[in-house]
């Protein structure tokens, strides 16, 4: 049985749903679309969708089966339980609401309604993360004990309602976020601190940069960074790990791993070894034979796996990968960072 969808919230990210959906995604068609700017009416028309000039014409449209929800931040908790009271399935647009009770809303409502609650954390297919992924699941490198996560750029842009605290503005909501969403999915432990730091270099009223420092009770950390004002990039992963590193430079999955070399019986001189920084014992150079390079491994990663995922949740009861109890944890995490920001001191707590 095919599905039908609307779009609530028809700009760049609607567009880019009803695109993508149509073009990659069996099981869905995308027939409708929804938006308070009237302007945006000619737009989805152009699209081949019809466009509800009231959400309650969508909102009782038996046809349609399913929404997306691609709207303002702010926007998301109302539109969500008003399509579930309706009886649609409902995907959400990250961050799915603008606090960790606000979602507990959310799930409460798909909860007495029966119909499917998803989070759009597409991220969680991205190539470089799937990459990260595996290296952990291999056991090349052993054990993971510091994880760097970075997205940088020097654009300085944060344009639209994302500029406006009102509206769910900047970037923690925007990227940070995926950043967490990434990390919970990769280390299975609870969060139990987080100490983040915001800035405001170019704008006055929403975060344009921030570090999050986050420990899991398992002993791994991590550090995960947004930069809109970064003119030399660092890597987009860098993780530390009991028998080797691995680096990801960036989203094209330029990198390497670095690992002992357990063949190799190592004997440390007595001598001290002086380097352009002076005499040192501990950060001598390691002698070459000591360790192998190896290529990062290769990964397939889809992101319409995501709407395939939902499709077959539906239609076969398969289970739900993007989870809301899953993003309950991303959104905890993020209210942390805020109250860290906010105090001044790192945020002790068990997520």
């Amino acid at each position: 049985m095919g599905h039908k969808l609307a779009v609530i919230g028809y700009g760049g990210m609607g567009g880019w749903h009803h695109q993508s959906i149509q073009e990659f995604v069996d099981g869905i068609e995308v027939t409708g679309a929804y938006d308070v700017r009237p302007e945006v009416e000619e737009k989805a028309v152009q699209n081949g969708l019809h466009f509800y000039p009231t959400l309650e014409e969508l909102l009782n449209d038996p046809e349609i089966d399913m929404v997306t929800v691609a709207t303002p931040n702010n926007f998301h908790k109302e539109l969500v339980i008003a399509c579930l009271e309706h009886g649609k399935n409902v995907i959400c647009e990250k961050p799915v609401a603008m606090n960790a009770g606000e979602l507990e809303e959310m799930m409460a409502a798909a909860q007495r309604s029966g119909k499917l609650f998803s989070v759009h954390q597409n991220r969680r297919w991205d190539k470089d993360y799937a990459t990260i992924r595996q290296i952990l699941k291999d056991g090349t490198i052993g054990t993971p004990y510091f994880i760097e996560s970075r997205v940088q750029g020097s654009r300085r842009s944060l344009d639209g309602w994302r500029g406006y605290k009102v509206n769910g503005g900047g970037m923690v909501y925007d990227w940070g976020v995926h950043l967490a969403d990434q990390l919970l999915d990769l280390i299975d432990s609870p969060v139990v601190s987080v100490d983040a730091h915001l800035f405001n270099v170019f704008s006055e009223e929403v975060d344009d940069n921030f570090k999050a420092f986050l420990r899991f009770e398992n002993g791994i950390s991590a550090l995960i960074e947004i930069a809109t004002n970064c003119f030399i990039n660092q890597p987009r992963w860098h993780m530390s790990c009991t028998d080797g590193t691995a680096v990801l430079e960036d989203w094209e999955c330029n990198g390497k791993i670095v690992k002992l070399n357990s063949d190799e019986k190592m004997e440390w001189a007595n001598d001290i070894v002086y380097t352009a920084a002076g005499p040192t014992r501990t950060m001598a150079p390691r002698p070459v034979h000591t360790v192998a390079e190896l290529a990062l491994p290769k990964v397939h990663t889809e992101w319409a796996d995501y709407y395939k995922n939902i499709v077959d949740v539906i239609d076969n009861g398969a289970e739900l990968i993007v989870k809301p109890q899953q993003v309950l944890r991303v959104m905890k995490v993020i209210d942390a960072m805020f109250e860290s920001e906010k105090t001044g001191r790192s945020i002790s707590c068990r997520i």
